[in-house]
């Protein structure tokens, strides 16, 4: 069996869908996002659909490209709202470690996992824009193996914040007059090379013991990090559509988990996917040809989508050259392996090919329902696991409902992934099998 969850951000969705995707079915109108009824919606059908988990995704400032902006609502308020609407459902929050106070932060996301009933994950993000950190009163990030070493501390102040309280620490005793037993949580002080506090937390532990851990990183310095701490690592290879290319990282990834002492089956590597799907292999072709059609709207959206994540002005290159000879050094640290991997893509195109027919996704699958499941499949079975995370492009109704009711019922029928939940908290369901 394989694990599925879904990728997604808080803001509009749907209205710059292309071709037959015009027909999106969504309200985008700003008093129907941002009261979040679509998310709601959605959350509910995932939960129906046996999802471990959602994960919103996040920036903290707009971007740079003044054409390509995108107002968001603040994950952590869309956290208590999705949980509410939801029973079993995992709510995975995108949190910047150099922005937030660790004991503001552990104390936040601690209380979304108790109101959630042990529902509620962290995706840890270090952030690598200089604008970024000029919004939070400094002048730019530290260089990128810094940035680890800060979220690295943060996370082991963190876990001592959540770990602080025992299980059985609240009494509410009548008889003795006790709320809490005063043996039953630990008080400290951390002071270490980036972060100072004390605790513990004047929140009780939570009901899987402390929130979920979810990472991303793909260099080396990421990779370790994620070892040391995460439950779930999510991956994308930007279009290599390799599952060589996966099964490497997810053996590296459990190898480094070893070195930590910790047990590999413990964390999940997950894969970004975005199925294209159609009710033949020709129809979900050309769907796919709609989808990537380089409309003005689009190209400019991934041009500024390049300049937000390298700090460099894409929209001075010639779009019918050759993809720019840039060396990923030069480039903001963070996203250096998104670059090398999209020239290795780029080989024998131009810059406007390239953007047409990049994929941020592990693996190009383009079928009708019943081909995808098989492609999903035979992916895992040489990859070994753990699972996919799927990002719609765009996402819609309909995409819902295809993926849905179209293709997750045939990999359930398949028992290739779950079909009800036997667990309660989001750690054991990604520990579930």
């Amino acid at each position: 069996m394989f694990h599925l969850a879904w990728f997604t951000n808080p803001r509009a969705h749907g209205w710059t869908a292309n071709g037959a995707d015009r027909w999106a079915g969504n309200d985008v109108k700003p008093e129907r996002w941002q009261t979040l009824s679509f998310l709601k919606d959605m959350v509910r059908q995932l939960e129906a659909a046996c999802f471990d988990f959602i994960m919103i995704e996040d920036h903290v400032v707009l971007s740079n490209d003044k054409q390509n902006l995108e107002p968001r609502v603040d994950p952590m308020i869309v956290m208590p709202v999705l949980a509410e609407a939801t029973s079993k459902l995992g709510i995975i929050g995108t949190f910047s470690s150099s922005f937030y106070p660790p004991f503001l932060l552990a104390r936040q996301i601690n209380s979304v996992d108790l109101i959630s009933n042990g529902r509620a994950g962290w995706n840890v993000v270090t952030s690598s824009e200089d604008w970024a950190a000029q919004a939070f009163g400094r002048d730019k990030q530290p260089p990128h193996d810094e940035r680890y070493a800060i979220a690295d501390e943060m996370l082991d102040l963190v876990k001592q914040l959540w770990d602080a309280w025992e299980p059985d620490a609240v009494e509410m005793s009548a008889e003795s007059g006790r709320y809490v037993d005063p043996g039953k949580f630990r008080e400290f002080k951390f002071e270490g090379k980036y972060h100072k506090s004390i605790g513990p937390l004047n929140v009780m532990r939570s009901p899987q013991g402390r929130p979920a851990i979810c990472q991303a990183g793909s260099s080396p310095a990421g990779r370790d990090f994620a070892a040391k701490h995460s439950d779930v690592i999510l991956c994308s290879t930007f279009g290599q559509n390799s599952v060589q290319a996966l099964k490497d990282f997810r053996e590296d990834i459990r190898a480094r988990v070893v070195k930590h002492g910790r047990d590999p089956d413990d964390v999940k590597v997950m894969f970004l996917i975005s199925p294209v799907l159609g009710d033949t292999e020709e129809a979900a072709q050309r769907r796919y040809d709609e989808i990537v059609g380089m409309t003005p709207t689009i190209l400019a959206q991934r041009l500024g989508r390049l300049t937000l994540h390298t700090d460099m002005d894409w929209t001075k290159f010639d779009l019918d050259a050759p993809f720019p000879d840039i060396d990923p050094a030069q480039v903001t640290q963070g996203f250096q392996g998104m670059i090398a991997s999209l020239k290795a893509f780029s080989k024998g195109k131009t810059l406007r090919q390239t953007l047409a027919e990049q994929e941020t996704t592990s693996l190009k699958l383009i079928g009708t329902p019943e081909q995808i499941a098989d492609q999903m499949e035979a992916a895992i079975d040489e990859i070994g696991g753990d699972g996919f995370l799927m990002h719609a492009r765009p996402l819609t109704r309909r995409y819902l409902a295809e993926i849905l009711d179209g293709l997750v019922p045939i990999l359930q029928r398949r028992s290739l992934v779950r079909s009800s939940y036997r667990t309660e908290h989001l750690r054991a369901h990604l520990r579930e099998f």
